[in-house]
């Protein structure tokens, strides 16, 4: 394993064709043998080093090419609720955050959101996924993964997006295990060796990655190794147990445990989150 995983966490760091002003707001550094003048690295591209390894865009920084919404039976892009602006993709909200805490629907003149969530074309099996996001205060979204429209209700597993100041941060599962919804966790499941600490400031871009090979799967948070499991083991069978997707097992079906599926970025209606630099890798 290490010889497939070392080299997908290095290409989070590999050197671009030009230097950053600002590393936090980077997801890529030039080489220490770069010459070039400084520069704001080229976002929605792949670097030399990522071609070499197989890297490959899953966005195109421009286009819905690629990507279609769930509530439209996975056959066109929503019409509404995401917006694609200079190489950035964000999801709007149609509620918010209120200052005490709660969800409160926005007003009509501010309501630009209610397209829900969007999906992969293509099906993936083995593959590391990086992505760039950017958080908003209170700001709630994931990354989901072998999501399947007819089983288990559409639920997956997912790699939490979300900031601290949500209502949802310290939320216990149904076991009462807290940290299960933070950032980077396995959502309800299973949480993360103190991601906190790998957190950008507000508003700055964070890279977070899910690595799939087999059945070990790995969380990284700005090229931090934060969690890892196994689909199907002792262990992982354990946590759904006792977390809400315990009802979704039917018919002796294991939830979490899907051969392949898509890669879903979640609409979750009270949030503005932006991503970019949407990469794919196959293993």
């Amino acid at each position: 394993m290490k010889q497939i995983l070392i080299p997908v966490a290095a290409a989070l760091i590999a050197g671009c064709a030009t230097v950053d002003k600002s590393a936090s707001n980077c997801s890529c550094v030039c080489p220490k043998a770069c010459k070039c003048a400084p520069c704001v690295c080229a976002q929605n591209v792949l670097s030399e080093v990522e071609k070499a390894e197989g890297w490959q865009l899953l966005w195109d920084g421009k286009t819905t090419k690629g990507w279609v919404g769930e509530r439209f039976d996975l056959k066109t892009f929503p019409d509404k609720g995401w917006e694609i602006k200079d190489g950035i993709l964000t999801v709007l909200p149609r509620a918010r955050i209120n200052e005490q805490g709660k969800w409160e629907k926005l007003p009509a003149d501010q309501c630009r959101g209610g397209g829900g969530d969007i999906v992969t074309e293509k099906v993936f099996k083995d593959f590391a996924f990086k992505f760039d996001f950017r958080l908003t205060k209170a700001a709630n979204s994931g990354v989901k993964y072998f999501y399947n429209k007819d089983q288990f209700k559409g639920t997956c597993e997912e790699y939490q997006v979300l900031d601290p100041a949500h209502p949802d941060y310290d939320k216990p599962n149904p076991s009462g295990v807290t940290g299960t919804h933070r950032i980077s966790a396995l959502y309800d499941l299973k949480a993360t060796d103190n991601a906190e600490k790998y957190i950008r400031p507000l508003g700055e871009w964070n890279t977070g990655m899910v690595v799939s090979k087999g059945a070990h799967v790995e969380h990284w948070l700005n090229g931090v190794k934060v969690l890892e499991y196994d689909r199907g083991s002792e262990e992982f069978r354990k946590l759904v147990a006792v977390s809400k997707y315990a009802k979704e097992a039917k018919d002796g079906q294991h939830w979490g445990e899907a051969v392949t599926g898509r890669i879903k970025l979640q609409d979750h209606s009270d949030s503005t989150v932006s991503y970019r630099n949407l990469k794919i890798r196959e293993f």
